[in-house]
């Protein structure tokens, strides 16, 4: 059984919230909260070895954010939905859940926090929505079945090591809101074939697309040509043809 616990905090008074613990099961009914009392936040789950054969959870709709940890190392975990009242999804909050597939993130969320799916190696689509301004470093860590993901044009930051050994994404896009790409961002994305970074980028960090050795076609502002082998360091620049901006 899922043995989550749930903070639930009552709103304009003293009330230790400690004392206020329930237990998640994979489903809680909307009936159990009363709406505009609670103000309904995950906190760390225990017991993780528990979970068992359950595969899915319907968060309910009076959560407002997935805190840290919240579903980590969950290993059953192959399914979960998120109801459009969760604007943020916390550090770690779904990281090591390496049975998780898909998942959909609804245009409620602003923030991705840092490893939210590190090592969620099954997982093969994600969708971003719009809303999203901040996806924290390492957020993709090791993802290493997503094929494809194109960045919101809400993003302007690809933090540090973000798609780090995502070594199965063939494309992604970058789009013209982005200005700063960290430090190994696509490092080890070994089957991505191309890449175009638009001119609103200022600022790309060292090894950012490290052993990225299938690339065959690169955009780049024409700022960045003396900097490229930084850059993509350890790939063949020889064969590959840069195009700059």
């Amino acid at each position: 059984m899922f043995n989550y616990h749930l903070l639930m905090i009552k709103q304009n008074t003293n009330m230790n919230s400690e004392n206020m613990i329930y237990q998640l099961k994979y489903h809680i009914p909307k009936k159990e909260f009363k709406e505009g009392l609670f103000d309904l936040v995950f906190k760390e789950a225990k017991n993780r070895e528990e979970v068992g054969d359950n595969k899915y959870i319907q968060i309910p709709e009076s959560v407002t954010s997935i805190e840290d940890n919240a579903f980590s190392n969950c290993n059953s975990l192959t399914s979960i939905n998120i109801p459009n009242s969760v604007k943020s999804i916390g550090d770690y909050a779904l990281a090591d859940c390496n049975n998780l597939t898909c998942i959909t993130i609804p245009d409620s969320v602003t923030s991705i926090g840092e490893c939210a799916f590190e090592n969620c190696s099954s997982l093969t689509s994600i969708t971003i929505p719009n809303s999203v301004t901040y996806i924290g470093n390492d957020a993709f860590w090791n993802c290493d079945s997503l094929t494809s993901i194109t960045i919101p044009n809400s993003v302007t930051y690809i933090g540090n090591w973000t798609f780090y050994n995502c070594n199965s994404l063939t494309s992604i896009t970058i789009p013209d809101s982005v200005i700063s790409i960290g430090n190994n961002a696509f490092k080890n994305c070994i089957s991505l074939t191309s890449i175009a970074i638009p001119n609103s980028v200022i600022s790309i960090g060292d090894y950012a697309f490290y052993d990225c050795n299938s690339l065959t076609s690169i955009t780049i502002p024409k700022q960045f040509k003396q900097k490229i082998n930084d850059i993509f360091n350890d790939v063949d620049l020889l064969k590959v043809e840069v195009i700059c901006i």
